[in-house]
């Protein structure tokens, strides 16, 4: 989403609703604040999801500001602040002059500098490794969107900085909100206490219809359009297989307790075919075999006129597990339905973010969202090739979809991806 198409109304919704659902975790003192109450927050990628998870930042905790902002683009960054700006609910604590606000490939680094405690890093998925890597490296606790990186050079990249987290004991928190959601909690502790048996197999999907897409304007470069049009382009987004599916898969490897051991499927782009859609597919099937022969079935797919379905179903030897956001149910030998509140979970994963940072309790959760990035994105290369993929093969591929250099000027849209002719790097 960018900043023209997150509309106020669409913000105020948002914030409204998350305001009325969410109880808030009592907080105290943040150590990192230096003694301060006021948590210090920098936001990194100024677009819809970065203006959202501030605002879920800022409803999470009063005690927060925002006091830094940067992106590529002056535009987003502005009007991100502006629309932050206007709401009431946050009066006082969008405290970020034009001195501190950055824009260019460089103002990441600047953000981080500014003298925040927390940044939130919400860029296109392609810079999420170089984003987190600084930021930990510098001392921040890190609130970043996920998928945290769009080929196997950023998964290790993102990685190793974990392991620079658990040594400073840094704070972690990643936008997989299921693992927020009080309804998904309570179904992994039943799955975990063995109320749907051993897990034998599950399937998940996310298809749906289409999203935005940025026409080309004539005085942009080939770099600056496909930025503003990110989800078309697999160095930026990781196909939509990682940006948006990884959600579901991210609840198999929670579920199973594993990553995948390998993978195979197919996927294509037959419907969205025009310039404006890039180079990515708009659908994929992929089955992954986890330990214990354990099969998952993944289905995603982004085609207007297509039917929804956005959900995981988990099979036991005694019962099967179903879940979407909202809802969970259990059938079988020990027949359970949630039932509970349900705090909205974009903000939920702030509060606890916060209340984790200020009780002095490390949570760190680059790790597992790496394993479920990189479960997506060998999902990708399976399709992409046509071959199967295992996960020691994806952990070592030297697949780079970095651009030459980080500049504003020509780069050509890469051939789209054909099965059997397409090379497994």
């Amino acid at each position: 989403m960018t900043s023209s198409d997150f509309t106020r109304r669409d913000f105020v919704k948002a914030t409204s609703l998350a305001a009325a659902g969410v109880a808030l975790t009592p907080l105290r003192s943040i150590a990192s604040a230096r003694g301060a109450d006021t948590v210090k927050v920098g936001v990194i990628g100024c677009g819809g999801r970065g203006t959202g998870a501030a605002a879920d930042c800022l409803t999470a905790d009063p005690s927060v500001k925002i006091v830094a902002m940067g992106d590529l683009f002056a535009d987003r960054v502005k009007g991100s602040r502006g629309e932050l700006s206007k709401m009431e609910e946050f009066k006082g604590r969008v405290d970020v002059p034009d001195d501190r606000i950055f824009t260019g490939f460089d103002a990441y680094q600047k953000v981080i500098a500014s003298g925040v405690d927390l940044v939130i890093l919400a860029t296109c998925p392609h810079f999420r490794p170089i984003h987190f890597e600084a930021a930990i490296k510098a001392g921040k606790h890190v609130f970043f969107e996920k998928p945290v990186a769009v080929d196997p050079t950023g998964i290790r990249k993102v990685l190793a900085a974990a392991e620079i987290a658990d040594a400073k004991k840094l704070c972690v928190v990643a936008g997989t909100q299921r693992r927020h959601s009080t309804e998904y909690l309570a179904a992994m502790q039943r799955i975990k206490a063995g109320d749907i048996g051993k897990v034998v197999a599950a399937r998940c999907y996310w298809n749906q219809g289409g999203l935005w897409v940025h026409n080309r304007k004539a005085n942009e470069s080939d770099v600056e359009w496909q930025i503003r049009n990110w989800l078309y382009f697999t160095w930026l987004s990781g196909d939509h297989i990682c940006e948006q599916h990884v959600h579901n898969l991210d609840v198999m490897n929670w579920a199973i307790g594993s990553h995948p051991l390998s993978a195979s499927g197919m996927g294509g782009r037959q419907v969205r075919t025009g310039a404006e859609y890039g180079h990515i597919f708009d659908h994929f099937a992929i089955e992954y075999q986890y330990p214990d022969n354990v099969h998952v079935l993944s289905m995603c797919r982004q085609i207007d006129g297509t039917d929804g379905k956005v959900e995981e179903d988990v099979q036991g030897t005694e019962g099967r597990l179903h879940t979407r956001p909202g809802f969970a149910e259990i059938t079988g030998k020990k027949p359970w339905k949630f039932d509970g509140q349900n705090p909205t979970p974009y903000v939920q994963e702030h509060v606890d973010l916060l209340a984790a940072i200020r009780g002095g309790k490390h949570i760190n959760e680059a790790k597992q969202v790496a394993e479920s990035t990189l479960t997506a994105i060998m999902g990708r290369m399976a399709a992409y090739t046509g071959k199967t993929v295992t996960w020691e093969q994806a952990l070592k591929s030297k697949l780079d979809l970095s651009p030459p250099s980080y500049e504003l000027g020509a780069l050509p849209v890469p051939a789209v991806a054909v099965p059997g002719r397409t090379a497994l790097e």
